[in-house]
């Protein structure tokens, strides 16, 4: 029986974010462990090489498009046919939080079923923290496009069980994001310091890390705290911790590709995010055996942590309890070992065999019906 062909279309995944590593562990677990014929579609990937590590199996191919929006569309258009003609796929799968990625169906007319992977809450839309008549306008066109472009696909697929609030759809299902690594050790928990990992940005919260930070280190001058994420000209965070005075005890870091041995070296991680679609860095620090303090935000962190079992859920917002839940687990490393252990042991859920197969079992419903 011949191989089901199988077509992503993204952006560019030469960055570290989420939606690369998790198209980097998915489509390789496809490609060589369920023998699917995976194809990655690009948008000016160029030269530039992936961050992530690839089944050396998966066929790329990449269009280049330029800034002109009229000259973009058309390439755009004209580059996802050509490739879908040429790839002729089972299942399409549209890894794109752009508006534009809502409009391949309408853009392709294929017969073949085409699936939509939101990785990010509809929030992403939306500057929430910085409203404007302005930006509620833009805001209210996008829902608008998005709302209408969702329909047009085979299935919409989310990450969370809070995403589904979001969209008002009936093609809508639910796949969490599988784990990127599971070591075999555990992390020791000892050393005095703390990780946050994520882009600079202000959906990542740093300034609310920042300013709960400030409260910690007056208790615990000993501890430090490590930012790994590309930086942003936007967001001045290693500004605002110098006019915080916490830059001695706060240290921010480049990615990396080894960000478990960051994890392992850790003993608490943050996410301090106002917003997000899942919570990558939650499952990843868990299977390290690192317990998490987070904001209890729109969407992920609640489906993954289980309050004051692997982990502390904070009202969002509330940065006195985020210094307050920080100094818990400093103070007590008893606590913090067994919510350590028992979030290596709950992680085992995003597991990619336990994960992707929920992906083949959707293609086959969809190639069958």
């Amino acid at each position: 029986m011949d191989s089901k062909k199988i077509l992503y279309i993204t952006n560019n995944i030469s960055g570290s974010g989420g939606l690369e590593r998790v198209l980097s562990i998915k489509a390789s677990y496809l490609a060589d462990i369920l023998d699917y014929e995976v194809h990655i579609m690009t948008l000016n990937q160029g030269d530039d090489p992936f961050f992530y590590n690839f089944s050396p199996k998966i066929k790329h191919h990449d269009i280049a498009v330029v800034r002109n929006p009229i000259q973009y569309i058309k390439a755009y258009r004209k580059g996802i046919r050509r490739v879908a003609k040429q790839v002729n796929p089972d299942i399409i799968c549209v890894c794109d939080d752009g508006i534009k990625g809502f409009f391949v169906p309408k853009i392709l007319k294929t017969s073949c079923p085409v699936i939509y992977e939101r990785h990010v809450s509809k929030l992403i839309a939306d500057e929430v923290w910085k409203p404007s008549l302005k930006k509620k306008i833009i805001t209210a066109t996008k829902y608008m496009l998005m709302n209408y472009g969702a329909k047009s696909f085979d299935a919409f697929v989310v990450l969370t069980n809070g995403n589904l609030q979001e969209w008002d759809l009936k093609n809508i299902k639910v796949i969490s994001n599988p784990l990127s690594f599971f070591p075999k050790e555990i992390a020791a928990l000892e050393n005095k310091k703390i990780i946050a990992v994520g882009k600079q940005c202000g959906q990542k919260g740093y300034d609310r890390l920042l300013l709960s930070w400030k409260e910690v280190v007056k208790k615990h001058p000993d501890w430090s705290i490590e930012i790994y994420g590309a930086s942003n000209p936007d967001h001045d965070f290693e500004k605002l911790s110098r006019e915080l005075d916490v830059d001695d005890s706060v240290r921010f870091c480049a990615p990396v590709k080894n960000i478990k041995d960051k994890f392992l070296e850790s003993s608490i991680h943050v996410l301090a995010s106002r917003f997000e679609g899942f919570g990558m860095v939650i499952i990843e620090a868990m299977s390290c055996g690192v317990p998490s303090v987070s904001y209890d935000c729109p969407h992920g962190p609640s489906d993954i942590i289980s309050h004051q079992e692997d982990g502390v859920l904070v009202n969002n917002g509330d940065i006195e309890a985020f210094s307050e839940a920080l100094i818990n687990l400093i103070e007590d490393k008893e606590k913090r070992i067994a919510m350590g252990v028992a979030a290596k042991e709950n992680v085992k859920r995003y597991l990619p065999e336990n994960i992707v197969p929920q992906w083949d079992e959707l293609f086959k419903s969809l190639i069958e019906d």
